[in-house]
C-alpha cells in the first residue's frame, strides 16, 4: 500500500506545474488589461481636474464644444454663440484634436 502511494505521488507533477499557468494568466491580465486602463483613468481624472475656461472639449454623447464656465460637479459648455450647456464633470471627455496635430 505504502508502494503505491509513494508511486502516485512521484508520478504527480508538483503544485508549480499545476497553477503555474493561472498564475502566469493572471500577471498577463494585470499587465495588459487592469494597468493600462488604470492608467487611462488617472490621465482623464487628472484632465478633468485641470480644465479651464476655454479648453476645447468633447462631451461622452459626442458633443463639441468650449469650457464656458467651471462649477464644483459641472462644466458649462458653450457649443455654438450663445448656446451653453450644463453637463456633469463625469461626462467630459479629452479633446483629441491637440493628439492629431502632433
Amino acid at each position: 500500500m505504502n508502494v503505491l502511494f509513494l508511486q502516485a505521488a512521484a508520478e504527480s507533477p508538483n503544485w508549480m506545474m499545476q497553477f503555474g499557468p493561472l498564475i502566469l494568466l493572471v500577471v498577463v491580465f494585470y499587465f495588459f488589461l487592469i494597468r493600462p486602463q488604470q492608467k487611462r483613468a488617472k490621465d482623464l481624472r487628472s484632465y478633468r481636474e485641470s480644465l479651464k475656461k476655454g479648453d476645447n472639449i468633447i462631451v461622452a454623447g459626442g458633443i463639441y464644444g468650449r469650457v464656458y464656465e467651471i462649477k464644483e460637479n459641472k462644466v458649462v459648455v458653450e457649443i455654438s454663440d450663445n448656446v451653453r450647456i450644463t453637463v456633469d464633470k463625469s461626462a467630459v471627455m479629452m479633446d483629441m484634436t491637440d493628439v492629431a496635430k502632433k
